[in-house]
């Protein structure tokens, strides 16, 4: 693992369209949290705060597929969001997008690019 990655969880951890795995960002700020999730095999992170106002998604942590387990949706706006791009299909913020966090999936284990935060950072 190089200096600019982090472990998040493992590859077994993150199932198909179900339970995301949330972790801190303090490079972002105390409270600022992001979060994982697998969508048609990938996984894709993302900081967690909806585009409209910064509140994080999940109202029950790790929940963060719609009903359909199609889109990522905003608990407390209902946006919308793609999931392998973070882009805003539905609701008040649409066309806008998550902040998205660059996956690594290596040896059974998800990483993300600590350096993909600073390039877009909030």
């Amino acid at each position: 693992m190089l200096e600019s990655e982090r472990l998040i969880c493992t590859g077994r951890e993150l199932q198909e369209c179900a339970q995301g795995v949330r972790f801190a960002l303090p490079e972002l700020g105390e409270r600022i949290t992001g979060f994982v999730v697998r969508y048609n095999g990938k996984p894709y992170a993302f900081v967690n705060q909806c585009a409209h106002v910064p509140v994080e998604l999940d109202w029950n942590q790790g929940d963060f597929f719609d009903l359909s387990k199609s889109y990522l949706v905003c608990a407390t706006h209902g946006a919308h969001y793609e999931p392998q791009t973070g882009f805003c299909v539905m609701g008040p913020c649409k066309g806008r997008k998550l902040q998205r966090i660059e996956t690594i999936e290596r040896d059974n284990r998800i990483l993300i690019n600590l350096k993909s935060l600073q390039h877009d950072r909030i």
